[in-house]
């Protein structure tokens, strides 16, 4: 079974029965992934539930007749079992899927996780000079690595 993303703030969700998505508003503020500042990417968990999302619609239901969405969000399925949050919750996977009491079945699903790619000035030090040169060949690495100080590209 490949790796599965842990979800954050900001992740997109889809119903299966709305028109638009929306994203995720964790409730936590005690663990964060993908973020420097801690602050932004709080993760994901079972306890959001209700209404746990931005603008609390996507769109108009199917279930409804088309009228606004309302999601209510009773539980998650698919989560990450083997940690337990400080508020009791699990952790939400990029496979997860939340069930509506208007929709029924689980028919929310999280179309994209909410990481996003943040390299450190570390990782530009261990990369390797002849890869990086093919994949970029805008930027010169060592240029870069700046021994610790501020990374610096080309404009």
């Amino acid at each position: 079974m490949s790796e599965k993303h842990m979800v954050c703030n900001g992740a997109i969700c889809q119903c299966k029965f709305g028109t638009t998505p929306d994203k995720l508003k964790v409730k936590q503020k005690d663990y964060y992934i993908n973020d420097t500042e801690g602050s932004q990417k709080a993760i994901g968990n079972t306890m959001d539930i209700g209404q746990p999302f931005e603008a609390n619609t996507f769109g108009s239901c199917k279930k409804m007749n088309n009228n606004p969405c309302k999601p209510a969000i009773t539980e998650w399925k698919d989560f990450y079992d083997k940690v337990t949050l400080q508020n009791g919750g699990k952790v939400l996977l990029e496979n997860s899927k939340a069930t509506c009491a208007v929709g029924g079945s689980p028919c929310v699903d999280i179309t994209f996780h909410g990481q996003t790619a943040s390299p450190s000035q570390q990782q530009a030090a261990k990369a390797n000079e002849n890869v990086q040169a093919t994949l970029n060949p805008a930027i010169n690495l060592k240029d870069t690595a700046d021994d610790g100080k501020k990374i610096r590209l080309p404009i």
